[in-house]
Protein backbone atom coordinates (compact mmCIF):
# COMPACT_ATOMS: atom_id res chain seq x y z
CA UNK A 1 0.00 0.00 0.00
CA UNK A 2 2.41 2.36 1.02
CA UNK A 3 4.57 1.79 -2.36
CA UNK A 4 1.17 2.73 -4.47
CA UNK A 5 0.89 6.16 -2.54
CA UNK A 6 4.51 6.51 -3.50
CA UNK A 7 4.62 5.77 -6.89
CA UNK A 8 0.73 7.74 -7.01
CA UNK A 9 2.81 10.74 -5.45
CA UNK A 10 5.87 10.94 -7.72
CA UNK A 11 3.27 10.53 -10.66
CA UNK A 12 1.63 13.39 -9.74
CA UNK A 13 4.37 15.51 -9.33
CA UNK A 14 5.79 14.57 -12.19
CA UNK A 15 2.60 15.02 -14.18
CA UNK A 16 2.51 19.01 -12.80
CA UNK A 17 6.31 19.18 -13.92
CA UNK A 18 5.55 18.52 -17.28
CA UNK A 19 2.28 20.80 -17.62
CA UNK A 20 4.34 23.85 -18.53
CA UNK A 21 6.32 21.71 -21.43
CA UNK A 22 3.67 20.24 -22.72
CA UNK A 23 1.11 23.03 -23.37
CA UNK A 24 4.08 24.93 -25.15
CA UNK A 25 4.92 27.55 -22.25
CA UNK A 26 8.93 27.59 -22.13
CA UNK A 27 9.02 27.94 -18.07
CA UNK A 28 8.29 26.08 -15.28
CA UNK A 29 8.82 28.56 -12.53
CA UNK A 30 7.97 32.64 -12.18
CA UNK A 31 9.86 35.23 -13.80
CA UNK A 32 9.15 37.23 -10.35
CA UNK A 33 10.08 35.26 -7.18
CA UNK A 34 11.66 32.11 -9.22
CA UNK A 35 9.04 29.43 -7.32
CA UNK A 36 7.82 26.65 -9.17
CA UNK A 37 4.51 26.77 -11.14
CA UNK A 38 1.85 25.46 -9.74
CA UNK A 39 3.33 25.18 -6.18
CA UNK A 40 1.01 27.71 -4.91
CA UNK A 41 -2.16 26.97 -6.78
CA UNK A 42 -2.91 27.62 -10.60
CA UNK A 43 -0.23 29.90 -12.19
CA UNK A 44 -1.37 34.09 -12.72
CA UNK A 45 -1.78 34.48 -16.44
CA UNK A 46 -0.84 37.65 -17.85
CA UNK A 47 -0.12 38.99 -21.44
CA UNK A 48 2.08 41.44 -22.75
CA UNK A 49 2.13 42.50 -26.60
CA UNK A 50 0.34 39.15 -27.09
CA UNK A 51 3.32 36.99 -24.76
CA UNK A 52 2.16 34.85 -22.48
CA UNK A 53 3.67 35.24 -19.15
CA UNK A 54 2.51 32.69 -15.89
CA UNK A 55 2.97 34.05 -12.10
CA UNK A 56 3.09 31.55 -9.37
CA UNK A 57 0.60 33.70 -7.58
CA UNK A 58 -1.43 37.21 -7.10
CA UNK A 59 1.45 38.64 -5.31
CA UNK A 60 4.06 38.33 -8.11
CA UNK A 61 0.95 40.23 -10.16
CA UNK A 62 1.92 44.06 -8.93
CA UNK A 63 5.91 43.78 -9.46
CA UNK A 64 5.04 42.37 -12.93
CA UNK A 65 2.96 45.04 -14.05
CA UNK A 66 5.44 47.98 -13.00
CA UNK A 67 7.88 46.37 -15.61
CA UNK A 68 6.20 43.92 -17.90
CA UNK A 69 8.64 44.32 -21.01
CA UNK A 70 11.31 43.51 -18.57
CA UNK A 71 9.58 40.26 -17.58
CA UNK A 72 7.91 39.03 -20.81
CA UNK A 73 11.42 39.00 -21.86
CA UNK A 74 12.41 36.27 -19.50
CA UNK A 75 10.05 33.98 -21.94
CA UNK A 76 11.57 33.16 -24.78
Amino acid sequence: MKTLLLTASVALVLAACSKSAADGYPLTTCVISGEKLGSMGDPVVVKHEGKEVRLCCDHCLPKFQSDPAKYAALVK
